[in-house]
């Protein structure tokens, strides 16, 4: 079974440029527009990780982890915050996201971040493994 990633983006290109950079490395990829969408999603896909912009419209990327992380369903889950505002990257990790990436990524580190959390053990194992 493929590793299912979930990008919750709501611009268009930025969306499609982290499909293309997912798939290429071999993960499988679940989208969603918003922070509700993604809530919704999580619940009925399990995602192995899921990628979370910052600024949403409607419930932001902050919001939906704490909401990801309170809810015993998706806990688990490990969420990557991304965005092109680094003043964001504390609020992040405060709210329980595993890592921080600033927009744009360069394909190169995106890709050994995604590798780290979801590579050497599968995705499903390193929620196992990191006791969230």
């Amino acid at each position: 079974m493929l590793v299912r990633v979930m990008i919750v983006e709501d611009h268009p290109d930025s969306r499609e440029i982290l499909r293309i950079q997912i798939e290429y490395l071999g993960y499988k990829v679940i989208e969603a527009l918003s922070g509700e969408e993604a809530l919704e999603k999580a619940l009925v896909e399990n995602p192995d990780l899921i990628i979370m912009d910052i600024m949403l419209p409607g419930m932001n990327g902050i919001e939906a982890a704490i909401a990801l992380k309170q809810n015993p369903k998706t806990s688990r889950i490990p969420v990557i915050g991304h965005s092109a505002w680094q003043e964001n990257k504390d609020k992040a990790l405060a709210a329980g996201m595993v890592e921080f990436l600033p927009k744009p990524t360069p394909p190169r580190v995106f890709g050994e971040v995604l590798k780290k959390i979801l590579g050497s053990c599968g995705g499903r194992d390193y929620r196992k493994a990191s006791g969230n």
